[in-house]
């Protein structure tokens, strides 16, 4: 997976700067003001933002803070660049929410470096949800404003769970968002488009229901909205690299223990 970062600096020296230090390892998107940023990030999918502070018009504090409080794109880590190095400037970056705070003139060896560490951790996040049979939506919450957007899905998810036909078009109108912007939103927090976070939650809500045994892997299947207990067998496989059965056999010797 190559990582998108969107860089925004009026300064075009600094953007060429920047775009010949990261333009190698990540695909990146140029804007030249906040205006232009917020154009984009209407438009495409970003994983993380590296914006100046000092801006005409929509300065970085102030994009910062207008990212942060958007439930749209407020999972986006951003990365704010300063000449200025005193304390009440690094308190302002804290309080709109910045992720890093690095004064210019900086090392582009360290720059790569912090922006790897922390899209590293957000992967490493995700994969962890992904994979893990038990693990809550809200691990992926980078704010409250996170957390209460993943609870207000996932219950929708799960009060609907066992419907088959459950797709975007419902989550969208249920979350009050288009679906070209909901998908991008799943999509940037958790890796996983709509549909396979629908089925990602199926499968969890499985592994619940195996540990109660209290029901039959068909009963189960049609409960999660799986017509198919073939397609429900290949997915868990898929997911938590077990078998359903398997997965029974692993209950079983954890209890005998």
């Amino acid at each position: 997976m190559t990582y998108r970062i969107l860089i925004v600096d009026d300064n075009e020296d600094i953007l060429e700067f920047l775009s010949q230090v990261l333009g190698d390892t990540y695909t990146l998107h140029l804007a030249g003001n906040g205006e232009i940023a917020q154009k984009i990030l209407d438009a495409e999918i970003v994983d993380l933002i590296i914006s100046d502070i000092m801006m005409p018009g929509i300065d970085g504090f102030e994009l910062c803070q207008l990212i942060k409080s958007n439930v749209e794109y407020c999972h986006i880590p951003v990365v704010l660049l300063t000449v200025k190095n005193t304390y009440q400037s690094h308190i302002e970056g804290l309080e709109v929410g910045a992720d890093l705070y690095i004064q210019k003139p900086f090392s582009a060896e360290l720059l790569q470096l912090q922006i790897a560490n922390l899209l590293e951790n957000r992967a490493k996040i995700k994969t962890h949800f992904a994979s893990s049979p038990f693990e809550d939506v809200r691990v992926m919450a980078h704010s409250k404003t996170d957390e209460a957007f993943l609870n207000k899905l996932d219950e929708y998810i799960r009060k609907n769970i066992s419907d088959p036909n459950l797709h975007i078009d419902q989550l969208a109108e249920h979350m009050n968002m288009s679906r070209p912007t909901l998908y991008r939103k799943i999509k940037s927090l958790s890796t996983l488009s709509p549909k396979e976070l629908i089925n990602i939650t199926r499968l969890k809500k499985a592994t619940r229901l195996i540990a109660q045994n209290e029901f039959t892997m068909s009963e189960i299947t049609r409960m999660v909205g799986y017509s198919s207990q073939s397609l429900f067998n290949k997915n868990f496989q898929r997911y938590f690299n077990v078998s359903p059965g398997e997965y029974i056999n692993s209950l079983d010797k954890d209890q005998a223990n």
